[in-house]
């Protein structure tokens, strides 16, 4: 019986070993490429894409393309193709159609600390009183009202004199002390509030949402 028989190039190993190597090869290059990919898509995040960030993660909620765009003073289309970019880099996600928020990988890209569970239940402990924050309207001044917790930190806001807020915020003291409670996150997002330069009852306004957000956050944190 003649055998079947398979003409091929001269050139071509059809050897066992020949494939195999081959093979190993192209898995080889497989690999570097999804290697590549991955670093290109770590250092690709650039100035604008950092602020995209920031601001999804001052909002603290879903947030349109539309209203990105507004905040950072660029066009739709702008914002739209680096929203789409930080999703495939995974540092967005789209909970609902047209609508994006930071994700936990976004907020540790932007320097934030990962928050677990027992991180959040540390920071809503309360701290003995003479740790606790008291709030003053100027030096030397103050109103005898302490909060010794974020949040009995976070009711105070809402009832103490406008002019305590307006004395603190500038002078980074809330910042200050939400860093010795360990919240980092929070404490920047203050800062972002203090660098745009927000005043009157929009500073409060501005200040008790962040930090009654982070309360709810750390909270569902806390009991997951």
């Amino acid at each position: 019986m003649k055998a079947c028989s398979i003409n091929f190039s001269p050139k071509t190993d059809i050897s066992a070993a020949g494939l195999m190597q081959k093979l190993k090869s192209r898995t080889a290059l497989i690999v570097c490429y999804s290697e590549l990919m991955r670093g290109t898509r770590k250092m690709s995040l650039n100035p604008t894409k950092k602020k995209i960030l920031e601001k999804l993660w001052q909002n603290g909620k879903p947030s349109k393309p539309l209203e990105v765009a507004k905040q950072l003073g660029i066009t739709r289309p702008q914002a739209m193709m680096h929203l789409l970019g930080l999703k495939q880099m995974g540092y967005v996600s789209s909970p609902e159609r047209n609508t994006y928020k930071i994700t936990e990988a976004g907020k540790e890209a932007i320097g934030l600390p990962k928050l677990s569970k027992t991180r959040a239940s540390q920071i809503l402990q309360p701290v003995p009183p003479e740790k606790g924050f008291n709030f003053f309207t100027r030096v030397g001044h103050s109103l005898g009202i302490h909060a010794n917790s974020l949040q009995d930190f976070c009711d105070k806001l809402l009832k103490v004199d406008l002019q305590a807020i307006e004395f603190h915020v500038p002078r980074k003291d809330f910042e200050a002390w939400l860093q010795f409670l360990g919240d980092a996150e929070l404490a920047k997002r203050l800062a972002l509030i203090r660098e745009e330069g927000v005043t009157g009852e929009e500073l409060r306004k501005r200040v008790y949402e962040a930090v009654k957000f982070r309360c709810e956050e750390l909270e569902k944190q806390a009991c997951s």
